[in-house]
């Protein structure tokens, strides 16, 4: 059986996560009491039925029990089963914009509570999930269209048990992802750019993958990456970790870095069963039509 237990503030993308977990087959619950969690996972794991389920978690329903949340979470007989934290969260300016745009009431919003104020107590309660997380996704930059596709990849196409390594490119210009683990840089590498010809193709096409593979400083680029992350990936896999996120920056996000993570995924597909790849700017660019 597998549980993913998805948490984080108010506004930041929990409802959508759960019905993209919906949409692929879990069996989902909104706003579970945490107190119940342990029975729920006991009565899932005896309906062989239910293999995959999936909770929301917030800080209205959190346990009265006065057991610690983390302490809670620790608890479940993880062997027994897979468990997944996922904690989603962002800024609390686009927090703030969110309720302001959907006039939505903040669940601790009260006569003496201001809605900044309600933001700034819910991180604080909720602080003992966010450090446990399995996987913290930052949705500040991010449409719901990327969130459902990042749930679908990270969360819901996760074969098995064993750690999903994410090779994700970006743009510095669009700003670094944050919930990264490693962030490499390769904007020292020839850049396709200036060439007017292959300006408009991306590091996915051929004639970049030509122009970038002809120079030898990118093939040393490549070799040092993967002998670094060969070296460490054991220890986090030995450390338990269930996500790790890999993000190769360039310029704009569209041709080395877009090149570098599709050459690394390649490597680490033939050793590792959960490697995944997303090149963050070409998704927004498709996502907008352009």
């Amino acid at each position: 059986m597998r549980l993913v237990v998805i948490s984080g503030r108010s506004g930041s993308g929990k409802s959508a996560a759960l019905h993209v977990l919906e949409d692929q087959g879990f069996y989902c619950i909104d706003n579970l009491p945490i107190g119940l969690l342990p029975e729920l996972a006991r009565q899932a794991e005896a309906d062989e039925k239910l293999t995959r389920v999936a909770v929301s978690i917030d800080a209205r329903n959190l346990s009265q029990t006065g057991e610690p949340i983390d302490q809670l979470l620790f608890d479940l007989p993880h062997e027994q089963y897979q468990l997944d934290v996922v904690y989603l969260d962002a800024t609390d300016s686009v927090l703030l914009q969110r309720f302001s745009a959907t006039r939505r009431k903040h669940p601790l919003t009260s006569s003496t509570l201001s809605l900044a104020e309600a933001i700034e107590q819910e991180r604080t309660l909720l602080d003992p999930i966010a450090n446990m997380a399995d996987l913290s996704l930052d949705t500040t930059h991010m449409s719901v269209h990327d969130l459902r596709s990042l749930i679908r990849l990270r969360v819901a196409d996760k074969e098995s048990a064993e750690m999903s390594i994410l090779f994700e490119s970006f743009g510095f210009k669009h700003g670094i992802p944050i919930d990264a683990d490693y962030v490499f840089d390769v904007r020292h590498l020839p850049n396709p750019y200036w060439d007017e010809r292959l300006r408009h193709l991306t590091g996915l096409d051929t004639d970049i993958r030509h122009f970038l593979g002809d120079h030898s400083v990118v093939a040393d680029m490549r070799q040092d990456l993967e002998s670094f992350l060969e070296r460490w990936l054991p220890q986090f896999i030995e450390a338990n970790r269930s996500y790790m996120t890999i993000a190769i920056g360039c310029t704009g996000g569209q041709h080395r870095s877009v090149f570098m993570a599709e050459e690394l995924a390649a490597l680490f597909r033939k050793k590792h069963p959960n490697v995944q790849v997303r090149h963050r700017e070409l998704a927004r660019k498709s996502e907008s039509g352009h």
